[in-house]
C-alpha cells in the first residue's frame, strides 16, 4: 500500500516539474538589457587632448562626448534606441531626441544637461525595456563652465624661461567657443594671427625675435555663454633680457 502512495507521489511530482519547466521554457529571458557608458575628449588648460570614460564632466566648452548603449544578449531582438539630453533649467523637455545605439554630441555653450538612455528589446510577442519598470538606469551629467577670458601684457620671447616665451591667452581661460588673436607693430603692421586659444606668438616675424618694445593685441572672441569678447591692449615684449647688463636683443619691426 505504502509502496503505491509513493509511486503516485513521485508520479504527480514528475507532472509539476514537467508544468513549470514548460512555463519557464516559454518565458522571455531578461538577459538583454544595456550597459550604458560615456567617454568625453576635451583640451586641457596646456593645449594638450584628454580622452576619458567617466558617467560626469565638469569644465570648459567645446566638449565632445560620445555615449554608448553598449547592449547585452540582444542579437536576437530587434532593438530600439532612445538617447535623451535635458537642460537642468527644464527637464520636461529634451534638447536631443536621438534614435541610435550610440549618440554623439559636442556641448559647447554653458550649462548643465543631464543624458539618458531608454532601450526596447522585441523579439515575437516578448518585450524588454531598460531601465526596467520602477528601476533607474545610468544618467549621466555634463556641467559646462561660463566662459572666461585675459590676455597678457607683456612676455619675453628668446628667454630661457619657458613659461613666458610665447604670448597667449592666460591659463584660465575657460569655455572659449571661437577665438582669434592678432599682433600689430606700432605703425600698424599685422605681425601675425592664430586661431587656437592654446596657441599663440613666439615674438618672432620672419624667423626673427622682434625688438622689445610696445605692440598691440586685438583678440575676438565668442565664450559657451554667448558672451563675445573683443579685447585690444598693449603688448610689452622684452627680448633676451639680460639681468646682469641691463641689455635687450632682437630686431626692429
Amino acid at each position: 500500500m505504502q509502496i503505491r502512495i509513493l509511486s503516485s507521489i513521485r508520479a504527480r511530482l514528475g507532472l509539476i516539474l514537467l508544468a513549470l519547466v514548460s512555463i519557464a521554457g516559454s518565458l522571455p529571458c531578461h538577459a538583454q538589457t544595456c550597459s550604458p557608458t560615456a567617454t568625453f575628449s576635451y583640451t586641457d588648460s596646456e593645449g594638450n587632448p584628454v580622452e576619458e570614460d567617466a558617467d560626469s564632466y565638469t569644465g570648459s566648452a567645446p566638449l565632445k562626448a560620445v555615449f554608448h548603449a553598449n547592449p547585452q544578449d540582444a542579437d536576437d531582438f530587434e532593438a530600439r534606441y532612445e538617447w535623451f539630453i535635458y537642460e537642468q533649467s527644464d527637464e520636461s523637455k529634451p534638447i536631443v531626441h536621438r534614435f541610435e545605439e550610440d549618440l554623439e554630441y559636442t556641448f559647447s555653450q554653458s550649462g548643465t544637461y543631464f543624458i539618458e538612455l531608454k532601450a526596447t528589446f522585441t523579439q515575437g510577442s516578448d518585450t524588454i525595456v531598460y531601465p526596467e519598470e520602477g528601476e533607474e538606469g545610468t544618467r549621466f551629467s555634463v556641467s559646462i563652465a561660463e566662459s572666461h577670458l585675459e590676455m597678457p601684457n607683456a612676455f619675453s620671447p628668446g628667454d630661457d624661461d619657458d613659461f613666458n616665451k610665447i604670448y597667449k591667452a592666460k591659463d584660465n581661460h575657460q569655455s572659449i567657443v571661437e577665438f582669434k588673436a592678432t599682433i600689430f607693430n606700432r605703425w600698424g603692421q599685422k605681425l601675425y594671427s592664430w586661431n587656437d586659444i592654446n596657441g599663440g606668438w613666439d615674438g618672432k616675424v620672419n624667423g626673427r625675435v622682434v625688438k622689445n618694445g610696445v605692440y598691440f593685441v586685438n583678440v575676438v572672441a565668442k565664450g559657451a555663454d554667448g558672451r563675445v569678447y573683443h579685447i585690444r591692449k598693449d603688448v610689452n615684449v622684452l627680448t633676451r633680457y639680460n639681468n646682469e647688463t641691463g641689455t635687450s636683443g632682437g630686431t626692429e619691426q
